[in-house]
């Protein structure tokens, strides 16, 4: 390992959160989407019930996951919006800006270069690379595209915290290993493949094929299953026996 490796790992490991479990941490980007909704509402307090519903999640769960945070709310008054953003968005390192460099310039790197999530959320785009030629000096979103052969000029230069792999599935490890030998230690992974990294390094994938494929499973439930009635009458059928059973709710494990 590299001195850049090392101080960048001893540097995430100061960062994590300390006591929060994962599923805990999962959740706070969700209850902070719902409180920046809520101030462009212009509401300045909110219960546990409303937040958890606006979420997604139930009360319970929410003030706990909360209470990691140090933060309890007011008894009868519930949670200040303005100051909830502010503990989450520190828990979450957001109070700070984290800089992004996107690999991969097709129609998802372009999408993901576009995104104006990004900067109002803390995270600015410093670099976009690619290895095609005919993509290479293009304008995207007002940087230019850079070649891949720059990838490790560009991590140094803008000081590139997260690398964002939007490649083809072939090249992807590829890359991976050499933002990792760069110093990064942080990659999102939109490409449809596993990647292999040192302990030290975090990967969060996104792959909506599965998504897709995982939601296509539950239509399919909603039809009878693979060896049910197809079509309408499967569907009615299915609702049919839904409204004669009694409903179990299942909480995910932590």
């Amino acid at each position: 390992m590299t001195s850049r490796q090392t101080r960048h790992r001893d540097r995430v490991d100061a960062a994590r959160p300390r006591g929060i479990p994962e599923a805990t941490v999962a959740r706070l980007p969700v209850y902070l989407r719902a409180l920046h909704a809520l101030q462009d509402r212009g509401v300045a307090t909110v219960s546990s019930e409303e937040l958890a519903s606006a979420a997604g999640v139930n009360s319970a769960k929410l003030r706990k996951d909360l209470s990691h945070l140090g933060s309890y709310g007011t008894r009868g008054v519930g949670y200040e919006v303005e100051y909830l953003v502010y503990q989450i968005s520190r828990e979450l390192g957001l109070t700070q800006d984290w800089v992004v460099a996107i690999i991969g310039v097709g129609n998802l790197g372009r999408a993901l270069a576009g995104y104006g999530g990004f900067a109002s959320r803390g995270f600015r785009v410093a670099g976009l690379l690619d290895a095609d030629e005919r993509i290479v000096g293009q304008e995207i979103a007002g940087l230019t595209v850079g070649h891949i052969d720059r990838l490790e000029d560009v991590i140094g230069e803008h000081g590139v915290s997260i690398a964002v792999i939007a490649t083809p599935a072939a090249a992807a490890q590829g890359v991976c290993d050499r933002v990792v030998a760069a110093g990064v230690t942080s990659v999102l992974n939109f490409a449809p493949v596993v990647l292999s990294v040192p302990e030290w390094v975090d990967v969060r994938k996104v792959d909506l094929s599965i998504e897709l494929q995982i939601l296509a499973f539950h239509e399919q439930r909603k039809a009878g299953g693979p060896d049910g009635v197809r079509g309408l009458n499967g569907t009615r059928a299915a609702l049919d026996r839904a409204a004669r059973e009694p409903v179990q709710y299942v909480e995910a494990a932590e």
